[in-house]
């Protein structure tokens, strides 16, 4: 049976979403469904799908809850292929303008607020870039991946790095092979991460620091997505991977040029240990209405 869905299209740095707003869990989708909104040819085109739905509504939202009691909004996301993805950079940025665009919550400047996630609740709030998420505590897997990617010459290492969902870091020799490889194409893995990963290549940038930031290049081919323009959890374990090889002199803040534009991340000392955040803007495209089968 047919139905009609509302929904938002937006994006953060050209990381582009269909949003739509399901307050009380009424209204999952089918993977195949999710599918085919993404699809670029016959549906609206997207990289994910974010349901806006109260946690309280949401099986996943139970944990987020107990984490912290005031996360009423759970960021229900999936990937392109309609597979589950534990959380987006990126995404959880237009996730918050579009609550408050939405008069769905309101906050005042300097206030942040506690969003659910399947990697754990995340605060977010307003920056000079457009939006700042703290995307808490991550984790460095120094075992070498080897990254086999189309369009390089040959295979590379990588480095694990953990952000709430996984990454592999790949630093390439210049920008001419940056530019010229073809991440369209799945990128291989030996070994393949249980749950698969996103794959980040990295140059530095010119220069690599400057005015106590440091400057790289990046692109990348996120799991279940395929290329895309941006990827705000990729920034920062591209960040993070380099300031691990450029060692102890390497600043805590970085900017990191993406296809899609420029995102910064910062890298903060807290009770808990070392967090990463993440800033950038969030644009909201369009909205309109579209029948799912």
């Amino acid at each position: 049976m047919a139905s009609t869905l509302s929904f938002t299209k937006g994006h953060g740095t050209g990381n582009d979403f269909v949003l739509f707003s399901d307050p009380d869990g009424l209204q999952p989708l089918e993977p195949a469904q999710i599918a085919a909104l993404c699809d670029r040819h016959f549906g609206i085109g997207a990289d994910g799908v974010i349901r806006a739905v109260r946690s309280a509504n949401v099986d996943a939202g139970a944990a987020a809850l107990a984490e912290d009691p005031d996360a009423e909004w759970f960021m229900d996301y999936h990937n392109a292929d309609g597979s589950v993805a534990e959380m987006c950079g990126n995404g959880i940025r237009v996730f918050l303008h579009f609550l408050l665009e939405t008069g769905l919550v309101t906050l005042a400047p300097g206030d942040r607020l506690p969003i659910g996630t399947r990697a754990g609740v995340r605060q977010v709030g307003f920056d000079a870039l457009g939006y700042a998420v703290d995307l808490g505590r991550w984790t460095l897997d120094e075992r070498e991946t080897l990254v086999r990617v189309k369009g390089l010459p040959v295979a590379r290492p990588g480095i694990g790095i953990d952000v709430g969902n996984p990454h592999i870091v790949v630093a390439v020799a210049d920008a001419a092979e940056l530019d010229g490889a073809e991440l369209e194409y799945i990128p291989q893995l030996d070994p393949e991460p249980p749950h698969g990963a996103n794959v980040e290549l990295v140059v530095p940038g010119d220069p690599l620091f400057a005015d106590g930031v440091a400057n790289i290049r990046m692109r990348v081919h996120e799991r279940g997505s395929g290329e895309t323009l941006s990827c705000g959890t990729g920034t920062a374990a591209a960040a993070l991977a380099f300031r691990f090889w450029a060692g102890d002199a390497a600043p805590n803040d970085w900017r990191v040029e993406v296809p899609g534009g420029v995102l910064g991340v910062s890298m903060l000392e807290e009770p808990d240990g070392e967090h990463v955040v993440l800033a950038g803007p969030a644009t909201l495209v369009y909205s309109g209405s579209i029948t799912l089968a």
